[in-house]
């Protein structure tokens, strides 16, 4: 099976490298950004004649959620227009597409957590272009899976956990919403669950997170005991820190679906945030 990688050096693209590199099943392509922008067509199509894949597997995305705000364009360009140039090379190719959305296509209103079947309501610029993202994929292309993902973690900078670390360094106390939750999800889970639903044909769309649900202030105090890190962690809210992007206060996910489609068992956050640090 030939399959493009799209995003190489992003953390959930890094983890794919990391995997599927070492399965022989799989004859594998590793595209970056500046290897191939999803957002000129033009590239994408030389990248296709040329490889021919029979998976194409999307981590790239723009995800600079508060910047987004003052330039919703940036965003619509990559997470919209780059997914409209792989929809259309997909179908020109015979191509089957894995994206990855997120959780900020709902606007944390629901009591519970979000199944596939619920309506969709983005508070911000990013999550519209997200969404939009989605949505031209379900109505232009047949053979696709998406899955929204929330709170990714893996190896790399862009994520919460990169950056509590880089506080605990600079900050004598921390402070931490602890009104917003969703659920920290590992890219190991992402590409073990992505890799299962490859291997047995699964289509649409599907919610993959691991268990549970957290705060913001439940994941760091948790991560910090687990790295044995003592740190004082005021728990704050999510409205003292300003930001330009307004968040949804509870988005999180359930991935019963997947679950039973697969049938397997997806592991609790905490359970997943030990193993993923070796502890």
């Amino acid at each position: 099976m030939k399959v493009l990688i799209l995003g190489k050096r992003g953390q959930l693209g890094s983890t794919f490298g990391n995997v599927l590199r070492e399965q022989s099943k799989y004859k594998c392509l590793f595209l970056s950004r500046e290897e191939c922008d999803i957002g000129n067509l033009t590239r994408v199509l030389e990248v296709f004649k040329e490889f021919r894949p029979d998976v194409v597997i999307n981590c790239a995305a723009y995800n600079l959620v508060d910047r987004a705000e003052e330039f919703p364009w940036e965003a619509m360009r990559v997470n919209f227009g780059g997914v409209c140039n792989l929809v259309y090379a997909c179908r020109t190719y015979n191509s089957f597409l894995v994206h990855y959305s997120t959780d900020y296509v709902f606007d944390g209103e629901k009591e519970g957590l979000y199944t596939e079947e619920d309506d969709t309501n983005p508070l911000n610029n990013y999550g519209k272009s997200k969404l939009y993202g989605e949505n031209f994929i379900r109505d232009n292309l047949e053979n696709y899976l998406i899955f929204r993902t929330s709170w990714v973690y893996g190896e790399g900078k862009q994520n919460f956990l990169y950056k509590l670390m880089q506080w605990a360094e600079k900050q004598e106390y921390l402070r931490i919403a602890c009104d917003e939750f969703s659920v920290p999800t590992s890219t190991r889970t992402i590409v073990e669950v992505t890799l299962k639903a490859l291997d047995t044909g699964l289509k649409g769309l599907y919610h993959l997170v691991n268990s549970g649900y957290a705060s913001r202030y439940e994941w760091a105090k948790a991560f910090f005991k687990i790295k044995g890190i003592k740190k004082f962690i005021y728990p704050a809210s999510q409205a003292d820190f300003d930001l330009p992007a307004k968040r949804p206060r509870f988005s999180a996910m359930s991935n019963s679906r997947i679950c039973k489609k697969l049938n397997i068992e997806i592991a609790d956050w905490r359970e997943e945030l030990v193993e993923w640090l070796g502890c």
